[in-house]
């Protein structure tokens, strides 16, 4: 009896590895899964480098305008420059191995859903950079000497309490971006508990007055301007320990624009997936090295109880 013709369905053009497609595959699934669950990557600034540890981020202040006396010599004025350099931090990897043996006798793919929650594990841990740096920014002093030394904390136990209270926090907050010429979309960034009791304040979703959010619906749009994001990954402790450390305890929301955070991109995210031969099983990793910082100090506002 001859042996069957197998078609391997991982194989590219029928020659070669048996699992190519599938670690294609497999890999894309972590990309989508990662794009889903985060919420910062498009929201601040970002930039990719080729090689190095490091990238620098040019700072510039404003020019003043002068009065003018006829006959007088016109030399030029100065503008101040520094800037802001961001390190790239350690390789940040999710992994998982498969054994053949439990593969063969589980009665559904597993597969798919370990991709999922490898891209998760990273967006999330991206997104909780993004935002530890963002409050942190909140607190910090200008980039430039003289500067507007805007942003700060706005400290009020309501917060945590009432949804009134949160969206004058953020009615506050977007004034204070726009007295220090911090003229972008800003975006606030709130966990469950203070979305919802922003949601549940009818004074926010109040059609009368321009109200676009949703009662019955559970969605907040917008408030002042400023466009409203849920996230469970605000930090919420004392961190220590860590790359970007701080007391988060007593922040509840946090207010920044594009340019408040930067992001550099060494090595963008990706999936390497291999069948390890003295373990009986396959090893999958999806990794990458980035770094995380402040850029503008008074591009960020944060919501916190005193």
């Amino acid at each position: 009896m001859a042996n069957a013709t197998v078609s391997r369905l991982g194989q590219a053009q029928a020659t070669g590895d048996a699992k190519a497609l599938f670690l294609k595959v497999f890999g894309g699934e972590v990309l989508t899964a990662f794009e889903e669950t985060n919420v910062f990557a498009d929201k601040h600034m970002v930039r990719t480098i080729q090689s190095g540890k490091s990238a620098q981020f040019p700072a510039t202040w404003k020019f003043a305008a002068e009065t003018h006396t006829p006959g007088a010599e016109i030399n030029g004025t100065v503008m101040k420059h520094a800037e802001r350099v961001i390190t790239i931090d350690d390789l940040l990897i999710a992994h998982a191995f498969l054994a053949n043996i439990d593969e063969a006798m589980n009665h559904y793919d597993v597969r798919s859903i370990y991709s999922t929650q490898l891209g998760a594990a990273l967006a999330r841990e991206y997104d909780i950079n993004v935002a530890r740096n963002g409050i942190l920014a909140a607190r910090d002093s200008a980039t430039i000497t003289g500067g507007t030394d805007a942003g700060g904390t706005l400290a009020d136990n309501a917060y945590a309490t009432t949804g009134a209270t949160i969206a004058s926090g953020i009615y506050a907050a977007r004034q204070i971006l726009d007295e220090g010429d911090v003229n972008e979309a800003a975006y606030c960034y709130l966990r469950p508990a203070q979305f919802y009791l922003a949601v549940q304040d009818t004074g926010n979703i109040n059609r009368d007055w321009g109200g676009a959010g949703s009662f019955s619906k559970g969605t907040l749009p917008e408030i002042g301007g400023v466009a409203i994001v849920k996230t469970n990954n605000l930090p919420s402790t004392n961190v220590t320990g860590a790359t970007y450390n701080g007391d988060f305890s007593k922040t509840q929301g946090l207010v920044m624009t594009q340019s408040a955070v930067g992001t550099v991109k060494l090595m963008d995210l990706a999936m390497e997936s291999e069948y390890d031969i003295r373990r009986q099983g396959t090893l999958m990793v999806a990794k990458y090295a980035m770094g995380h910082g402040i850029l503008r100090p008074e591009a960020a506002v944060e919501l916190a109880t005193v």
